[in-house]
């Protein structure tokens, strides 16, 4: 055989795996469906500005390791992830914390805001049977409404009663003045964005772009002693038990002759009667870029259709059923192994992409 490893996808969990495979010596060969390498963290260059083609990704992570793994490779800035959310004409801090309850109910102390939440609490009575109920459980009636509902109905493509509790299983109070979203000790985004990260991570390996493996997967996989497949996961079964459900994204990028649309990378559109879910203007990604041009990204969600990119698994009770019976048929497959977002049907923060490849590899490379 040619290879020791064949890595299908090039995305984060793709690259990592065969970068650390390289790191043990073995003969790797890494195929890429796109035109492009690093799956849904790909940028593109608009005139100096960096666009996240694949919608904002930025870097958080608490685990030192992998901050230390990828800082091997980039420098990155100190972008602080803060987004606003236009409701009904007015513009309120995210994630909920003093800020937004000052905005929303003129309270100034964390007392005067738990008070109004607990007592709004008090409107779900037993185990939360919907979203809507568990959203009321933990934050409130107000915010509930006026920054969660038709946000919600548009991410989902459903009413919030109709959709299952445990997809808002938390979501964060804050009672400080703080607005970065995260919590995790590092943060930030690459200086000159995410491509740099994939060519060094796959600096010296084998690549072939344009691949569709699945079309040709006898010939790839008799190329190598073992797989390391990062696509759909019904798909490499040719879907034989039927299609894993997926919500979708569009994205209305537009150059603009401004050297500034909406004075913050990330704005969260409520209203139902907005399209979109959100407006990302990519040059806030970054710190210094001196532009007098920007690029603005509208992301509307809709059903995930053959054609479209997989964003988010419907992780419901039938899709769940349904992943478990790939996942038990996956064990049976010799020398192919399942990994990344696609191909385990979860949704990961990149951190968790890198800290599972590394998991992956210490198991069987």
């Amino acid at each position: 055989m040619a290879y020791d490893l064949l890595v299908v996808g090039s995305g984060l969990f793709g690259a990592v795996t065969a970068y650390k495979a390289k790191q043990q010596g073995l003969n790797v060969l890494v195929v890429e469906k796109r035109h492009h390498l690093g799956g849904n963290i790909y940028c593109e260059d608009n005139d100096g500005i960096k666009v996240h083609k694949y919608g904002a990704h930025i870097f958080h992570t608490s685990n030192k390791e992998v901050w230390d793994f990828v800082n091997g490779f980039v420098d990155f800035n100190r972008f602080t992830n803060s987004p606003l959310a236009l409701s009904k004409g007015k513009l309120y801090n995210l994630p909920f914390n003093m800020n937004t309850f000052a905005q929303i109910w003129g309270v100034k102390t964390p007392k005067q805001a738990l008070d109004i939440i607990e007592e709004q609490r008090r409107g779900v009575k037993g185990e939360p049977q919907n979203l809507e109920q568990q959203a009321i459980a933990l934050v409130g009636k107000d915010i509930y409404e006026l920054l969660i509902k038709e946000y919600t109905e548009k991410q989902w493509g459903r009413d919030c009663k109709d959709l299952p509790a445990f997809i808002i299983k938390r979501l964060p109070l804050r009672f400080t003045f703080d607005n970065n979203y995260f919590n995790d000790t590092y943060q930030g985004i690459p200086v000159d964005g995410y491509n740099p990260l994939i060519e060094g991570l796959l600096a010296g390996i084998d690549v072939e772009m344009n691949t569709d493996f699945l079309k040709q997967k006898a010939h790839y996989q008799a190329l190598a002693k073992e797989v390391v497949y990062t696509g759909p996961i019904d798909a490499y079964y040719d879907f034989c038990f039927g299609k894993l459900d997926y919500r979708s994204l569009h994205f209305n990028t537009q150059r603009l002759e401004q050297d500034n649309y909406q004075g913050n990378a990330v704005v969260n559109y409520i209203d139902k009667e907005v399209a979109y879910t959100r407006v990302i203007e990519h040059k806030h990604f970054a710190l210094d870029t001196n532009t007098k041009h920007t690029v603005i990204s509208e992301e509307s969600p809709l059903e995930w259709r053959e054609g479209l990119e997989r964003y988010y698994p419907v992780n419901d009770d039938k899709n769940m059923q349904l992943y478990k019976r790939y996942r038990q048929l996956s064990k049976g497959t010799e020398a192919v192994h399942f990994g990344g977002r696609l191909a385990e049907y979860k949704y990961y923060d990149m951190d968790k992409v890198i800290a599972s490849a590394f998991h992956f590899s210490k198991r069987f490379l």
